[in-house]
């Protein structure tokens, strides 16, 4: 628990020094307020409980990417009547796919972008399945099928049952081929079936799994003393000229395509808890099955990981400090 702890006061502390470095970088050339919520607070907390070195490399690390986010973005130094808002987001949103934790925004022209703050490398989800929870409804907007329900519905029974007894997860015989292989096979089954039936679920998923809202992705890489800027451009919404100037980015960022078709739903080769979904653009996801509990229960939880992305995305500005 401790190293989730630092790990964590670390991102906001970070999120904190990026934060600041932003506004003070802004604030040389226009209007610019910071807004102090729940989140402000817990991440100056945060920058609190460090070191004096500490701050020196978050500070240095967060001062490395302006050039780069105002060469990508003119709409940040665009100089207008109105005012320029920084904030953070509260934790809750990632439950609505969203992964933006800095937002600016210029309320008066109807323009915002969002940056994913991160001290180490990709963000995995970590998605449940369970005897109630609908997970076509909650990743995609399309309940789940009965014939889902009826593949799973006896592994978790059982489940049940030993959790009544309570029997420990690790003591469950056969537990991957009697409970991992069962359910990612209906796992499969139901995400194949959905696919035919509606040509958009492939978008909505990967949308679930990276995010709703274009954001860059912002990596600070302490031992290389370099911070690395990645733009998950889906939507269009990054990297627009200038709402009032017409000011062109000196930075291009492509739109990314999403992805259209399913072609490839499997096992990974030699894993009986890991399945692989290939979609087309160069999209691909590895979920691999794992206990949620120490005792046995209903519940099961996914390590979702991005095992393949567009080679768009792979454009990485590096900021070295």
């Amino acid at each position: 628990k401790l190293m989730s702890n630092k790990s964590n006061n670390q991102g906001r502390a970070y999120e904190y020094a990026c934060l600041i470095t932003l506004y003070n970088a802004i604030r040389k050339v226009r209007n610019v307020q910071i807004e102090r919520n729940s989140s402000f607070y817990a991440a100056e907390r945060a920058w609190n409980t460090l070191t004096a070195a500490e701050k020196t490399l978050n500070k240095l690390s967060a001062q490395s990417i302006i050039s780069t986010i105002f060469a990508l973005e003119p709409n940040i130094i665009e100089i207008d009547d109105g005012i320029e808002t920084l904030y953070i987001q509260t934790d809750k949103n990632g439950e609505y796919a969203d992964v933006r934790d800095i937002i600016i925004e210029r309320k008066d022209v109807r323009w915002e972008i969002g940056l994913s703050i991160k001290h180490n490398h990709l963000a995995v989800k970590h998605s449940r399945l369970s005897n109630e929870l609908d997970f076509g409804e909650k990743w995609y907007g399309v309940p789940c099928s009965q014939d889902y329900w009826c593949d799973v519905k006896p592994i978790f029974n059982y489940l049940r049952q030993e959790q009544f007894k309570g029997t420990h997860f690790r003591d469950l015989p056969s537990k991957k081929d009697k409970i991992y292989v069962p359910i990612l096979n209906a796992f499969l089954n139901e995400i194949k079936r959905q696919v035919n039936k509606d040509k958009n679920i492939p978008q909505r998923l990967v949308e679930y799994l990276l995010s709703k809202f274009d954001f860059y992705k912002i990596i600070s890489i302490d031992n290389k003393r370099l911070t690395s800027i990645q733009s998950f451009n889906i939507h269009g919404t990054l990297n627009l000229i200038a709402k009032k100037t017409k000011l062109e980015p000196q930075l291009k960022v492509p739109i990314v395509n999403l992805p259209t078709m399913l072609l490839y739903a499997d096992f990974k080769p030699d894993s009986n808890t890991t399945v692989i979904l290939c979609f087309d653009h160069g999209w691909q996801f590895s979920f691999r099955i794992h206990n949620a509990e120490t005792i046995a229960s209903p519940t099961l939880k996914f390590d979702i990981q991005i095992a393949g992305m567009p080679s768009d995305i792979n454009l990485v500005y590096n900021c070295k400090w």
